[in-house]
């Protein structure tokens, strides 16, 4: 009993973040999660908005789940007509990957799809791709043919991606670009040749692509 209460307190919180999200999403997350952090109902309002977000919380607060559900809602149930390229980007500097495709992606595309199935609803699973320096060429020519929905990735990589015109085709699709772990950037080479891989972002997709950027605690915030 107390944990249908605890689903349905979930999904309101949902409900109330301001962000419409879909009842796949509502119910995977009401039954994946006892409530909705303050970092993520603080978040959802803006991001769903259109709003350049930039979400600043501890280490276990959320935030990566916070960026990545509106948009896999979004590409859920709105998905893509054939042959348009990717359409959310995910940077991260730092090298585990492959975990956070697992725990913020793959798992709950997973989940939202049964829910989706268990409810009769329409929900269409988006695709992911993992594009580092290791990635093999083989593996690149299938993406730059066949884009994914969400393309996660590394600063150093996206500049790569942008200088080549068989891959940059792919990125002319980009709405959105998140950006984690920026405090690992901050006042260095590396996050100032992000900033302006980010800018040619924008000029290769033409329209201005929302930013949700995503830190650990910085302090004075302001800065």
């Amino acid at each position: 009993m107390g944990g249908a209460r605890a689903d349905r307190a979930a999904k309101a919180q949902l409900e109330d973040a301001g962000a419409a999200f879909s009842e796949p999403v509502r119910t995977w997350f009401g039954a994946a999660f006892p409530e909705a952090t303050p970092a993520q109902a603080l978040a959802w309002p803006p991001i769903a908005a259109g709003e350049h977000t930039l979400l600043c919380a501890p280490t276990g607060s959320g935030k990566t789940l916070a960026a990545f559900l509106w948009a896999i809602d979004r590409l859920g149930t709105d998905p893509r007509p054939d042959g348009v390229g990717t359409r959310v980007v995910y940077l991260s500097p730092l090298r585990a990957l492959a975990v956070d495709i697992e725990k913020n992606l793959r798992s709950p595309i997973r989940g939202i799809e049964l829910a989706a199935q268990r409810l009769g609803g329409s929900f269409t699973a988006p695709s992911v791709g993992l594009r580092t320096g290791d990635t093999s060429q083989e593996d690149r020519r299938k993406m730059a043919r066949h884009p994914p929905d969400i393309l996660v990735t590394t600063p150093e990589s996206l500049y790569l991606m942008l200088t080549a015109e068989r891959s940059r085709e792919m990125l002319r699709t980009v709405r959105t670009v998140i950006v984690d772990e920026i405090h690992a950037v901050l006042e260095s080479r590396r996050g100032a040749h992000l900033a302006l891989s980010l800018e040619r972002l924008e000029h290769v997709a033409g329209r201005q692509v929302q930013r949700i950027g995503l830190s650990a605690t910085m302090e004075p915030i302001e800065e």
